[in-house]
């Protein structure tokens, strides 16, 4: 009976060892399209604000350097412009031109209205 009691708490001792975890590697591939990315697809799309905005040309609007750094300087959002909450600081002749496009910002989301802001306020 001893032995059978000793080979019974071997047994038991030995299966309950822990298992090896099996480590797995997977590679995330992380995603090369940025906010900017973003930001300048609208730019040049759904906001069609490449028509009057040039990167370093005024055309209709002020170039986007000019917007950017003047935004930049008085600590402006961009974005809250775009939505129709602020007032035009950069050119405001040009306002009343601007409210057609205004239209199309205004219904923008919040994440692709800062990927606006994040891409103009890259130029420099």
């Amino acid at each position: 009976m001893k032995k059978l009691l000793f080979v019974f708490t071997l047994v038991f001792v030995f299966s309950c060892k822990k298992e090896p975890e099996v480590v797995t590697n997977v590679l995330v591939e992380e995603s090369t399209y940025s906010t900017k990315d973003l930001g300048k697809e609208l730019f040049e799309g759904k906001g069609m604000c490449n028509t009057c905005h040039k990167e370093d040309t005024k055309i209709i609007g002020p170039s986007i350097k000019e917007i950017s750094k003047i935004y930049r300087d008085k600590k402006a959002s961009i974005s809250v412009f775009l939505q129709g909450e602020a007032e035009p600081i950069v050119d405001p002749t040009q306002y009343e031109i601007m409210k057609a496009n205004l239209q199309i910002t205004k219904t923008m989301t919040e994440e692709e209205l800062k990927a606006l802001e994040e891409y103009m306020l890259s130029f420099k």
